[in-house]
């Protein structure tokens, strides 16, 4: 989520933060609305990172209001937000205030969900001002807003369950989807538990689907890792919550993949599988989930399964 204020007044300016003025309602409606798991001061703002949100302006001249902008100010604007959303790929991005959005794209909007896009699939909303100059919307209208946005931008919750496959040289077996213009993440085979499954349901599953394995021994699971996504084809955002079981194979033989689910990366998509060694890993430069694969295979051969769930991060 990204939002984007018109620009920085000068209690802004001075405090080197988004939204500074006391009396500006923006922290605490971001909080009410349920975006930061507790109320940050401006000063905090970085942290609100760690919830998932950005902060931009429209424009950066510092100005007493933004009365006091002209067009010029805009320049270059429209691009930079576009720049900004494929660099990052909101989901989301808000302008706080109608004039944000006037501004940057020399239109005027309605409140609410924009037909326009930017990016690989950054849909655009128009929350209230939430300036004290805008006292004539009353708190409980701009918390209205924000609550819509918070709804519309709500993750599904995804559990699944994945196999660490290790083969006797201690390789590990990933694949990926690769699509025109996206060489794709190596990812541990597996997926989400489906109607009420267990892991080990769903896992056993999962692997006779992708991989024709039947019947393996499935070990202890070892990691768990969150990961929050968009999958543009549904037009909605995935909360997906992972564990993974560590699987050791006498003879890699018996794996034969599967490629009935590149219908899930889009059109043109196609499917690669190889065993990877972990020094392998390490001299790639592409791209692995969790992205500490290496580091974190490491630890498990070397000491072996933890006494608890490891949190293998993104």
């Amino acid at each position: 989520m990204l939002f984007c204020g018109i620009n920085p007044g000068r209690v802004s300016a001075a405090a080197k933060a988004h939204f500074a003025n006391p009396r500006n309602d923006f922290w605490r409606l971001l909080h009410e609305a349920g975006f930061t798991r507790r109320l940050l001061a401006p000063a905090e703002q970085w942290e609100a990172l760690d919830d998932g949100v950005g902060v931009t302006n429209a424009a950066h001249r510092t100005t007493p209001g933004s009365s006091d902008l002209r067009g010029a100010d805009f320049a270059g604007s429209a691009e930079r937000l576009e720049q900004l959303a494929r660099d990052f790929e909101p989901v989301w991005l808000a302008f706080v205030g109608k004039e944000a959005y006037r501004g940057a794209f020399k239109e005027r909007a309605q409140l609410g969900v924009q037909d326009r896009t930017l990016g690989p699939y950054t849909r655009l909303f128009v929350l209230p001002s939430t300036s004290p100059a805008n006292a004539a919307v009353p708190w409980a209208e701009r918390l209205d807003w924000f609550e819509e946005l918070a709804r519309a931008s709500l993750p599904v919750a995804r559990p699944a369950a994945r196999a660490i496959l290790l083969d006797r040289r201690d390789r590990v077996f990933l694949h990926r989807f690769v699509v025109p213009g996206d060489p794709g993440v190596w990812i541990t085979p597996g997926g989400a538990l489906e109607g009420g499954e267990s892991l080990e349901a769903a896992l056993r599953r999962e692997l006779a689907e992708e991989l024709q394995l039947p019947d393996v021994d499935l070990g202890p699971w070892v990691w768990t890792r969150r990961h929050v996504w968009f999958w543009p084809a549904h037009g909605q955002v995935y909360d997906t919550r992972e564990q993974f079981a560590l699987v050791r194979l006498a003879d890699v033989r018996i794996v034969k993949p599967t490629s009935h689910d590149s219908l899930f990366a889009g059109p043109g998509a196609r499917e690669e599988h190889r065993w990877w060694t972990i020094d392998e890993i390490e001299r790639s430069e592409d791209e692995f989930a969790p992205r500490a694969l290496a580091a974190h295979l490491r630890e498990l051969i070397a000491h072996g399964s933890p006494t608890a769930l490891v949190d293998v991060g993104r």
